[in-house]
C-alpha cells in the first residue's frame, strides 16, 4: 500500500510537468493543504463491529454542506490521484451535505464492480440523477437490471449497429462540412450540436427541427442538475431547470411512442419499441419513455466529450493525426459502414487513449444495501460510494508512463490495459458495464474520420485544455482550435 500511495504521488506530480499536462490550474499552498488533510481533521466513517478485525474507512468532511465538492469538481483527476495519496483505495469526503466512501484502484473498484456478494446498489445513482434520469437502465439493480439489460440488447445487435452507422454518415459529413470558413471554432460546441444532431437522427428519426434544439436544452439542463449543490426547485436554480427538462422529455417521448409502436422505423426509438427477447418480454409504453430519455444523455454527453477529447490531443500530436488520416484517406470518398470503421486500427487507439486520460464519466455512484468491506475496511449499509477510473487509469503499475499521452500502449504486444481487469474503465464494469459502448465508438470514429478527410487542425504549443468537472468534464474554453480545409494551406 505505502508504495502505490507513493507512486501515485509521483504521477501527481507528473502531471504538472509533463506535456500535455491534464489541467493548467496552478495549486494555491491553502488548496494543497486542504488537500493534504492539515486543514480538515482525519475522522473515521463509522465504527467497525466489535471482533470483526476490519479496518474503519478513515477521510475527512471538508467545508460544511459542500464539503470537497468544488474542489474536485475544479481540479478532477489531480483531485482524485491526491485523495489517493493521502488516504489510500478506500476513503470518504463530504459532498452535498453526506460523507461518500471513494474507491479508487483497480482492487478496490473490482470489489464494487463485480459485485459479488450484491451488497453494492445502483441506488447511489439515484440520489444524484433519479429525478432526472428516472428508471433508466443505469438505476435498476440486479433481477430487473437483468430483464431490461436482455430487452435492450435486441436494439444493439450487430446488424442494427450497421443500420445506425449508415444512418449516421450522411448527417456526420453534412455537419462537419458546414464547418468551413470557421477557422477558430470553439469546436466544443461544433462537436455537441453535431452529436445531437446524430442523436436525434439516429435514436429519434428526427431530421433536424426546432424541437431538436428545445430537446437539447432540456438534456443539457437535466445532466448538469445532477451536481446541483443545491438540491432542490428553487426558481432559476439547477435543480429546478432539471426538473423541466425532465418533463420536457417525458412530454415529448410520450406524445411520439404511439406512432413509434405502430411504424417500422430503424431508429433506436422504434426499436425499442418492438424489441422482444427469446421469451417475449418487451418493454412497456412508462419503460419505453425513461430508457430513451437516459440512452440520449448517455450517448450524446460521452460521444462529445470523447470527440473533444480526440480533437485536443491530435492537435498536440500532429504525428499522430497524420497517421489517423492516412488511414480514413485509404477508404476512397464513400461513406464508411461499419466494416470500414473498423478497419480504422489507429482512431482506436487514440479514442482508447483518450478515453483513459478523460474518462467521460468520472465517478460511477453505487450504495451498500448491506454491510460490506471493501479491502478490509468496513463499509455499513447505506453507504453512498463514488467509483472512480481516475486512480485505475494513471497507475503506474499498470501504465508505463501514465501521464504522457501513448496511443501505442494499447496495440499489440504491449496491450497495458490488460495489466489488470479493472487497469482501463472508462465504461465500467461487471453487470452495468455501458450497453452503447459499441455504438458510441462507432460514432466517435465515424465523426473523427470526416474530419480527418476535409481539415487539419491544430491548437497554440503553448495550449492545454483545462476541463471542468462540474457535470461531465468538459473543455472550460470550449476548446478553441485551428481548423483549416485540408485542400488549403494551414494559416
Amino acid at each position: 500500500m505505502v508504495t502505490m500511495v507513493n507512486t501515485v504521488g509521483k504521477v501527481t506530480e507528473a502531471l504538472r510537468e509533463r506535456v500535455p499536462p491534464l489541467t493548467s490550474i496552478p495549486l494555491p499552498r491553502t488548496v494543497d493543504e486542504r488537500w493534504l488533510g492539515a486543514r480538515w481533521p482525519v475522522r473515521e466513517l463509522a465504527t467497525p463491529p466489535a471482533g470483526s478485525g476490519l479496518k474503519p474507512v478513515l477521510g475527512d468532511d471538508g467545508p460544511p454542506l459542500v464539503g470537497h465538492v468544488p474542489e474536485m469538481m475544479r481540479f478532477g483527476v489531480e483531485f482524485g490521484l491526491r485523495r489517493h495519496e493521502q488516504y489510500g483505495p478506500v476513503s470518504f469526503m463530504g459532498g452535498f451535505g453526506r460523507r461518500i466512501v471513494a474507491l479508487s484502484g483497480p482492487e478496490a473498484t473490482q470489489i464494487a464492480l463485480v459485485n459479488k456478494d450484491k451488497a453494492f446498489s445502483q441506488e447511489g445513482w439515484r440520489f444524484f440523477i433519479e429525478h432526472f434520469f428516472e428508471r433508466g437502465l443505469m438505476l435498476l439493480d440486479f433481477g430487473e437490471h437483468h430483464l431490461h439489460r436482455r430487452i435492450m440488447q435486441q436494439a444493439f445487435t450487430r446488424p442494427r449497429l450497421s443500420g445506425y452507422v449508415d444512418q449516421m454518415g450522411p448527417a456526420l459529413r453534412a455537419g462537419v462540412a458546414a464547418w468551413s470558413g470557421r477557422y477558430r471554432p470553439r469546436l466544443y460546441w461544433a462537436l455537441k450540436q453535431l452529436t445531437l444532431d446524430v442523436a436525434t437522427r439516429v435514436f429519434m428519426g428526427m431530421r433536424g427541427s426546432d424541437d431538436a434544439a428545445r430537446i437539447n436544452r432540456a438534456f443539457i439542463a437535466a445532466v448538469r442538475a445532477g451536481s446541483a449543490i443545491v438540491r432542490y426547485p428553487v426558481p432559476g436554480g439547477r435543480w429546478a431547470a432539471g426538473l423541466h427538462g425532465r418533463r420536457v422529455l417525458e412530454r415529448y417521448f410520450a406524445e411520439n411512442l404511439p406512432a413509434k409502436r405502430k411504424g417500422d422505423g430503424d431508429d433506436l426509438f422504434s426499436a425499442l419499441c418492438h424489441a422482444t427477447t427469446d421469451d417475449g418480454d418487451r418493454f412497456t409504453d412508462t419503460d419505453i419513455v425513461n430508457h430513451m430519455i437516459f440512452l440520449m444523455m448517455a450517448a450524446h454527453d460521452t460521444s462529445t466529450i470523447t470527440s473533444s477529447a480526440m480533437v485536443y490531443f491530435l492537435a498536440k500530436f500532429p504525428d499522430w493525426q497524420d497517421r489517423a488520416r492516412a488511414e480514413s484517406l485509404a477508404l476512397g470518398d464513400d461513406l464508411p459502414g461499419i466494416e470500414a470503421l473498423d478497419r480504422l486500427e489507429t482512431l482506436d487507439l487514440v479514442m482508447k487513449e483518450a478515453l483513459r486520460l478523460v474518462a467521460p464519466v468520472p465517478s460511477m455512484a453505487r450504495k451498500t444495501v448491506k454491510d460490506t468491506e471493501v479491502l478490509g475496511h468496513y463499509l455499513p449499509a447505506g453507504t453512498l460510494v463514488g467509483i472512480s477510473p481516475t486512480v485505475n487509469h494513471f497507475s503506474p503499475g499498470c501504465w508505463t508512463d501514465p501521464a504522457r499521452f501513448d496511443p501505442e500502449r494499447f496495440a499489440e504486444p504491449r496491450r497495458e490495459d490488460r495489466s489488470h481487469r479493472f487497469a482501463w474503465m472508462p465504461f465500467g464494469g461487471g453487470a452495468h458495464k455501458c450497453v452503447g459502448l459499441h455504438f458510441g465508438g462507432l460514432e466517435v470514429k465515424a465523426l473523427l474520420h470526416e474530419m480527418l478527410r476535409a481539415y487539419r487542425w491544430s491548437v497554440p504549443e503553448s495550449y492545454t485544455a483545462r476541463w471542468d468537472y462540474t457535470a461531465l468534464p468538459v473543455p472550460a474554453d470550449g476548446l478553441p482550435v485551428q481548423l483549416d480545409p485540408r485542400s488549403s494551406p494551414a494559416r
